[in-house]
């Protein structure tokens, strides 16, 4: 069960977010990710709580950040609930998308289970539910995600080789590339994400 923390930033100008304090493991349904998120100066800013089946689709998904929250899910394509900082009003959602994203680098693990490239194959465009902070707004998009490489490291641990993916990832609305790093559920390097401290090594999945 790999535990650890990122760093969060910026990805334009390198402002410091704050970080996320995380753990994840497959389970019976397939994939958990829980996380608390601070900011630079420490405090509680939110959390994460992803749940992901068998074939990578958001089984539940719960986001809190500045007092708002959201619960999704995928039905019908995607569906969800925000609600305000008071808890007095809610506003639902439905779009034919396969899945959420966000600043968490929970997202770019489901993505990767939900796609499964081949290395070197075709690049695949995904419909997303993007959920900005700090106030968990929702707007869709459009994500090409395509498997560039895969690299197994060996390892000075009894835990075997590590496998890494390079993914080459394209914001259809603007052409805007950039490189995302993989190793089973961790999340190795990616704009605006560095992986500071890992306890125990990645998780591999299943084909």
């Amino acid at each position: 069960m790999p535990r650890g923390r990122y760093s969060l930033h910026d990805p334009h100008d390198h402002t410091p977010l704050g970080e996320e304090h995380f753990q994840c493991a497959p389970g019976p349904s397939g994939w958990r990710y829980v996380a608390q998120r601070t900011s630079p100066s420490g405090d509680h800013t939110g959390s994460v709580d992803l749940t992901l089946d068998e074939l990578g689709r958001p089984l539940r998904l719960e986001l809190h950040s500045a007092s708002w929250q959201v619960r999704g899910a995928a039905l019908d394509g995607v569906t969800w609930v925000r609600m305000d900082p008071t808890g007095e009003h809610a506003t639902e959602g439905n779009v034919a998308a396969h899945g959420f994203t966000g600043t968490s680098p929970a997202f770019l693990i489901a993505i990767s289970r939900l796609l499964r490239l081949t290395p070197g194959g075709p690049a695949t465009r995904v419909r997303l539910v993007a959920l900005t902070d700090p106030v968990l707004a929702p707007r869709t998009l459009d994500q090409s995600w395509a498997l560039v490489d895969r690299t197994v490291h060996t390892t000075d641990t009894d835990t075997g080789p590590l496998t890494v993916d390079e993914y080459q990832v394209a914001e259809v609305d603007t052409g805007e590339r950039h490189t995302v790093h993989l190793a089973g559920d961790v999340v190795l390097a990616a704009p605006g994400i560095e992986l500071e401290d890992l306890e125990s090594p990645p998780s591999s999945f299943a084909a």
